[in-house]
């Protein structure tokens, strides 16, 4: 009896110690992961899952033409670039090393093939076709790359290149590579390229195949970008998606293809095995409009963009609490879009996000000439 006692409690509070303190499923740790640089973001909310060693100063071979491709994507939503447009390969593109389709100097091909070379076959030639043919010359291109970089916030990038051959001072972080990854995962076109495992090219005389081998082996792979080079070793950006969870692992300098795969696919099994997004959603209680003192309108509606989400841990009851500050009334004069409150979310007493309360209007102030006005169009529309 006195040992089933033992057993019992020792039992309940096990089960207790789960509940205060939740055990992580597929834990990952810097040890496990064989890559000396990694991350692994969700990438709607842009939160920071796991790191190691993840502003660290890498090359990051192919994994560079992320951010020519997300230039690329840009110039088509701007205008500057069309996927019929016919691009020609100058004499600096067709000779190109590593990873190509072979391009002759003066052949030409689709802007669309040209993207589908760089994303399936990593093709370093058609990278650099593609930036010749947007800013006219591959130096103006990286130029463009690192403009674009500093906007992002990637403070431990500088480009050399756009395809990432190794070339000194050519480098980024795990970090950064998360950062314009999931700037690229914005243009949902990349995905009709990322997700092809084999195709053609010059009426079927090429095959191509992609490099991303776990477009064959892992479940909700969306893709995104392999890359090895003697300098970098082997590096991947690795996008998924299961239900409302979307994730990048960034690894960085594995010392092959297979620990490669392995660290990102672990990455992300422990990302869906640990993580669920809440959409913020606005609150019933919220207000519509608020009173305004001295206007020509009494009242102001009112606006809140809640677009956002916010990362909790799978499986948890978790309470996501609103708390609306607003004044009982304002006083005119209003601009549209003018800030009159916050609308705050928290977690555990934890502020998760902020959003401002505006007015949907302009409400102009009470004057002589402004009654005046509202009455002479009065009569005048009688």
């Amino acid at each position: 009896m006195f040992k089933k006692v033992i057993v019992s409690t020792t039992l309940c509070f096990a089960l207790m110690l789960t509940v205060v303190f939740p055990v992580k499923v597929n834990a990952v740790s810097a040890e496990s992961i064989t890559a000396p640089s990694a991350v692994l973001m969700e990438t709607s909310t842009g939160k920071i899952l796991f790191e190691k060693n993840s502003h660290d100063q890498r090359p990051c071979a192919s994994v560079t033409k992320v951010m020519t491709l997300l230039l690329v994507f840009e110039a088509i939503d701007s205008g500057k670039l069309s996927l019929d447009d016919t691009i020609t390969a100058s004499e600096h593109a067709a000779s190109m090393g590593g990873s190509d389709i072979w391009l002759e100097t003066g052949e030409t091909m689709s802007a669309d093939d040209m993207i589908k070379s760089t994303v399936v076959a990593s093709a370093n030639d058609a990278a650099v076709a593609l930036a010749e043919h947007i800013s006219g010359s591959e130096d103006a291109f990286v130029e463009q790359m690192n403009k674009r970089a500093k906007e992002l916030k990637m403070n431990d990038t500088v480009f050399k290149n756009c395809n990432g051959l190794d070339e000194d001072g050519h480098v980024t972080s795990a970090y950064d590579v998360a950062i314009m990854s999931r700037e690229l995962m914005k243009h949902e076109k990349i995905f009709d390229y990322t997700s092809i495992w084999l195709d053609n090219l010059r009426d079927g005389k090429t095959q191509i195949v992609n490099t991303n081998k776990l477009l064959k082996t892992y479940n909700g792979i969306t893709g995104l970008k392999t890359g090895t080079t003697n300098d970098a070793g082997c590096c991947m950006s690795a996008s998924a998606k299961r239900g409302d969870v979307s994730l990048v692992a960034v690894v960085l300098g594995c010392k092959t293809g297979k620990e490669r795969f392995s660290d990102a696919a672990a990455l992300l099994d422990y990302g869906f095995a640990n993580i669920s997004v809440k959409e913020l959603k606005l609150p019933d209680d919220m207000p519509l409009e608020l009173k305004v003192d001295g206007g020509m309108e009494n009242t102001v509606k009112l606006n809140c963009d809640t677009s956002s989400k916010v990362v909790v841990d799978k499986g948890s009851n978790v309470e996501i609490k609103t708390t609306i500050d607003l004044p009982e009334s304002v006083t005119a004069p209003i601009k549209e879009n003018q800030k009159l409150g916050t609308l705050t979310y928290s977690i555990d007493g934890k502020t998760v996000k902020t959003c401002d309360i505006t007015a949907a209007s302009s409400v102009d102030e009470v004057s002589f000439g402004s009654v005046f006005g509202v009455l002479f169009n009065s009569l005048i529309s009688l």
